[in-house]
């Protein structure tokens, strides 16, 4: 059967395609994706992401129980209030999925999972706990709204209560403030600046209304999409999934290694493959020409082999065509991309494309 968010209604109100977005019903564009993209490039958008998962690890084990799954490290996070992007991984250091996981008190960690994966990572997590103190809750009262570009924050404060406006306008890049049954985050995978609001569904509901009062355009998983790849995101089974690694996903520095006596699930695959070499590595690629490069075309390197578009997308912002893509490992920086039968020139960089609204490569 098919799911909603409790926002359902708004979305069909406000003019909404809908699509079926990981068995979620969700806004794939309200109008016109590419006017959405600019609107958050330049000011401030909303998106609803209730349809992906929060888990909350609770218990004298939760600590040491990330610390044995995740392949970050969340000793990282010294203080209550911080979070971490991290991926978790197989036995083959194949990712199972990325995520971000808050550090809400001791014995008091939040992670918030993709939506596609929600079964998988919740049955893998259940099945590592049964060797740690812990207890995993699934937080299906809770909805995601996400904040972002340029103009969020500004929007956003002043709808929030005083004690958690208060604590919000301090907050810096990958902080976060529980309160109430609310957290607050200065995240988002769009590239631009914003919050990530976790919340109550009636609470949701009245936030995004307000917002929208406020001048915040509700934006769909279109320009969510154009946005993450211009900002050089990874998207889970698209650019990385369980047949490939972090060090083949240009997601090495979410590995942490040290200290060395450190035991989590995949790292004796990452250590080997760290020793022998990675043979194939994500890139950015941007066209030369006209066109539109898209997910699964052929990439030839001349004398070093072929790859392939892992995502693709016209970029509104840069108007060109832009790609991640994974290729054997070369000094290369051009190759060839086949777009309808023919081979097109394109430039090889090393992602992001767009930083602050504007082209982050040389």
């Amino acid at each position: 059967m098919i799911k909603h968010t409790p926002l359902y209604e708004l979305h069909k109100a406000a003019g909404a395609r809908l699509v079926d977005f990981a068995g979620w019903e969700m806004p794939l564009h309200y109008g016109s994706q590419v006017q959405e993209h600019h609107y958050v490039r330049e000011h401030a958008g909303v998106f609803d992401v209730s349809h992906m998962a929060i888990v909350d690890v609770l218990g004298t084990g939760a600590r040491d129980f990330l610390r044995y799954v995740l392949a970050n490290d969340v000793d990282k996070l010294l203080h209550r209030g911080k979070a971490l992007y991290t991926c978790m991984l197989n036995d083959a250091g194949g990712v199972i999925d990325d995520l971000i996981v808050y550090f809400l008190d001791a014995h008091f960690y939040r992670l918030v999972l993709n939506a596609g994966t929600r079964d998988k990572d919740i049955a893998w997590l259940n099945k590592q706990a049964a060797d740690f103190s812990v207890g995993l809750h699934e937080r299906n009262d809770l909805a995601i709204l996400a904040i972002q570009g340029p103009q969020a924050r500004s929007k956003t404060l002043p709808l929030l209560s005083l004690h958690l406006m208060d604590a919000a306008s301090t907050l810096d890049t990958f902080e976060c403030i529980e309160h109430d049954n609310q957290l607050i985050a200065r995240t988002g995978y769009t590239g631009e600046d914003g919050f990530e609001i976790i919340l109550p569904f009636n609470k949701a509901i009245k936030l995004w209304e307000r917002l929208l009062d406020a001048g915040v355009h509700p934006v769909g998983l279109g320009a969510r999409d154009t946005l993450r790849l211009e900002a050089g995101l990874n998207l889970y089974s698209a650019d990385m999934d369980e047949t490939t690694t972090p060090y083949e996903s240009n997601l090495g520095w979410t590995v942490a290694l040290q200290p060395a006596d450190r035991i989590f699930i995949g790292r004796a695959a990452l250590e080997l493959q760290k020793s022998n070499g990675i043979e194939q590595k994500l890139v950015g690629l941007v066209l030369e020409g006209k066109g539109v490069l898209r997910s699964h075309q052929k990439v030839k390197i001349t004398n070093d082999g072929e790859g392939i578009t892992t995502s693709g997308s016209f970029s509104p912002t840069l108007g060109i065509g832009i790609a991640l893509a994974r290729i054997p490992v070369s000094q290369a920086t051009h190759c060839q991309v086949e777009v309808r039968d023919q081979w097109l020139p394109a430039r090889i960089i090393k992602p992001p494309f767009v930083k602050q609204g504007k082209k982050a490569y040389e």
